[in-house]
């Protein structure tokens, strides 16, 4: 069950701010009534919802890779005006249509995958499915295998003990390196904490791997949708 404004703005007809006028406007029915109250629950599937009198039908399921840069909210719209991925959807003519799964904060780069499927993007999200993330993390130094040792036990942050994380080095350079790491929460900037813990600055961290979806080579700013094998295993991964 959804608000009925959320589910007119995901069918693409309208903003939620212009679905919210079309109800109290008394444009809106849901199985034949009249439904004026912002607020009101329907779902798509099994109610019958109608706008001036036409059917709304529930839109095919939409996937989408896209590689979000860095500086760039990952949400449909900023408070502070910052690039976003719902202004970057409004350029292409998909916002309503596509949401992001996830979070990515300001300054990380890498994956997000973009959908219009409500079920998937909440299964995808929710820690019962333990689904992974690998990120490709730039640190100010080279941790010791002692330091990695403490990733992979869990390593105690103000909001508690993570839980055990893969992590190795890339490449170690003369000043800094490249650390894998993957892990399967998602609280909030959770890896730049936990490096943050050992005393290591990131300096850039790209997501490179949600699931069985794998970044590849897409460049920042690019997106492509996902193939029907890769939406296959990723819903199989979430037991769709």
């Amino acid at each position: 069950m959804e608000r009925l404004q959320k589910i007119l703005a995901r069918a693409g007809l309208a903003s939620r701010r212009e679905a919210e006028k079309w109800i109290q406007e008394g444009r809106v029915t849901v199985n034949g009534t009249v439904v004026q109250k912002l607020g009101t629950r329907a779902d798509l599937v099994k109610d019958k919802i109608k706008v001036d009198g036409k059917l709304i039908r529930r839109p095919p399921p939409l996937y989408y890779l896209f590689h979000k840069p860095a500086r760039m909210i990952a949400s449909m719209r900023d408070p502070q005006g910052r690039p976003s991925v719902g202004k970057l959807l409004e350029g292409w003519g998909k916002r309503g249509r596509l949401f992001p799964v996830g979070r990515l904060d300001f300054n990380s780069s890498g994956l997000l995958i973009l959908t219009n499927d409500g079920e998937a993007a909440q299964r995808l999200m929710h820690p019962r499915y333990g689904i992974k993330k690998l990120y490709r993390v730039k640190l100010s130094g080279c941790p010791s295998e002692e330091e990695l040792g403490r990733l992979r036990k869990g390593i105690r942050l103000e909001d508690g003990v993570t839980a055990p994380a893969k992590v190795r080095v890339v490449e170690a350079l003369r000043k800094n390196a490249w650390v894998e790491i993957e892990i399967g929460e998602g609280r909030y900037r959770e890896v730049r904490r936990m490096f943050e813990a050992l005393g290591y600055f990131v300096e850039k961290l790209i997501r490179i791997r949600l699931g069985p979806v794998h970044l590849g080579l897409l460049a920042p700013g690019e997106i492509r949708p996902l193939s029907v094998q890769e939406i296959t295993t990723l819903k199989k991964s979430v037991g769709l």
